[in-house]
């Protein structure tokens, strides 16, 4: 997303140039919407898959729409298909390995809306079916229409509402669990500076922000002792919640992106989760993230 919309002016050249680097280092998912940049992030994903489709699997997102209008929610099932082809031309293939509802429309049952993405399985247009920030009811109406391969939200050191119902859920019903913004859009990894993204985002503000930025020297001291950064720290914390758990950082700098992509390799000990959960519990980190996501179409993972 950050390659489009969020995060100040981005460098087509530059992120993809980022994006051949991620495939070189062995990523091999690669996730966008329609929403991000208004299509352009589709557009700009279309230049590599035009000559290395066959090493990528492929995830887009509909449901919200940026236009001349502003941003809404429209997952309605008369629509769906013409959302699919406008992203398949967008981005110059014929088939979408996973294709997610990018938020559920409260205006449409989510039943509805699957049983239009279910008929794109049919079609062979889409490989499989994905979700994202579902309520643990809509996830579970959505998987009785269809299988459902992934769910998507937030979900980090420093967000982790997601275990509470979402994630016992998902696995009661073999669904994937995708945390997106597993960075907590760049704090855990020391990124703090003002960006659009973050200036609509209460845990960046204030009184908050600055317990927030304690807890993260927490973070930064374990990662220090165990020789690796503080972001890399936080995705092997989410690595170790289990195999079923695949995070999405985002980046445009392909520095970063190998510092994220190394932290694969690292597995933390029990000692190290257990001192992890002391110095940073769940409920240590300040913000309404809620306030900020009930918007919908405003924060877009």
């Amino acid at each position: 997303m950050g390659m489009s919309q969020g995060y100040g002016p981005a460098d087509d050249d530059a992120s993809l140039a980022t994006l051949h680097r991620a495939l070189e280092l062995g990523v091999t998912l690669l996730d966008t919407a329609q929403s991000y940049g208004a299509g352009h992030n589709e557009r700009l994903l279309s230049r590599l898959l035009a000559t290395r489709r066959d090493e990528i699997t492929l995830a887009t997102k509909f449901g919200i729409v940026r236009d001349a209008d502003g941003t809404r929610l429209d997952a309605h099932p008369d629509r769906v298909a013409g959302y699919c082809d406008a992203s398949l031309r967008r981005l110059g293939v014929d088939t979408i390995d996973l294709y997610y509802l990018h938020r559920p429309d409260p205006a449409v049952p989510v039943e509805d809306t699957i049983g239009a993405m279910a008929a794109l399985v049919t079609a062979g247009k889409v490989r499989h079916l994905g979700i994202s920030e579902p309520s643990p009811a809509q996830l579970a109406a959505a998987a009785a229409v269809h299988p459902i391969a992934a769910v998507q939200s937030e979900w980090s050191l420093w967000w982790r509402e997601l275990e509470d119902e979402v994630v016992p859920t998902a696995r009661r019903l073999g669904i994937g669990v995708v945390p997106y913004s597993p960075l907590g859009s760049g704090i855990l990894a020391g990124v703090t500076s003002a960006a659009p993204f973050r200036d609509r985002d209460p845990r960046y503000a204030g009184a908050d922000r600055e317990r927030n930025l304690a807890l993260l020297g927490e973070v930064q001291a374990i990662a220090a002792e165990r020789g690796v950064s503080s972001g890399q720290l936080a995705l092997a914390w989410l690595l170790a919640q289990g195999d079923d758990v695949v995070p999405i950082p985002g980046t445009r700098n392909a520095d970063r992106l190998a510092e994220n992509a190394a932290a694969a390799d690292i597995v933390l000990t029990a000692v190290e989760l257990d001192r992890l959960e002391t110095a940073v519990p769940r409920g240590a980190w300040a913000g309404d993230r809620n306030s900020f996501a009930a918007h919908g179409a405003t924060r877009t993972g």
